[in-house]
């Protein structure tokens, strides 16, 4: 059985999911509302020990809660290029933005340019855009 065939009973501690966790509640996210999460659970989840899970979640188009994982990764590149990559790893970043180019589909590839804008330009990062879901709403391109 998949993860996305089997029931998710809900998270052991939500400021803290197992990838495993975030995958299963992805694929029914209706079992656990996103408004019954902790505040600012989206940031909590950002980060290197769930960008991977995150990641592959972004990459399904199938995925319920694709949109989600996506602006996670757009928290998760803002994160680290704004902080010079002393929040994140910039080599996973660059891995990260180079299979996004090569196997992803219209959503990542947008998310991989913008995260080479950010790179070369950090000015023009606008909390809104990255952090609140302004560019996964807008599915843009930084110029």
């Amino acid at each position: 059985m998949s993860v996305q065939e089997s029931t998710f009973h809900g998270f052991a501690n939500p400021v803290d999911p197992t990838p495993a966790e975030l995958r299963a509640w992805a694929y029914k996210p209706d079992s656990v509302p996103l408004a019954s999460m902790p505040p600012d659970w989206d940031l909590l989840v950002s980060g290197d020990r769930l960008v991977l899970t995150l990641f592959d979640l972004a990459m399904d188009p199938t995925c319920p809660a694709r949109r989600f994982a996506l602006h996670c990764l757009y928290i998760y590149a803002a994160d680290g290029i704004r902080t010079n990559f002393r929040a994140h790893p910039k080599r996973r970043f660059r891995k990260l933005v180079e299979q996004a180019e090569r196997d992803g589909d219209e959503l990542m590839k947008v998310w991989a340019h913008n995260g080479r804008v950010l790179l070369a330009r950090p000015d023009l990062f606008v909390y809104r855009d990255w952090c609140e879901g302004g560019l996964v709403r807008e599915n843009r391109r930084l110029g």
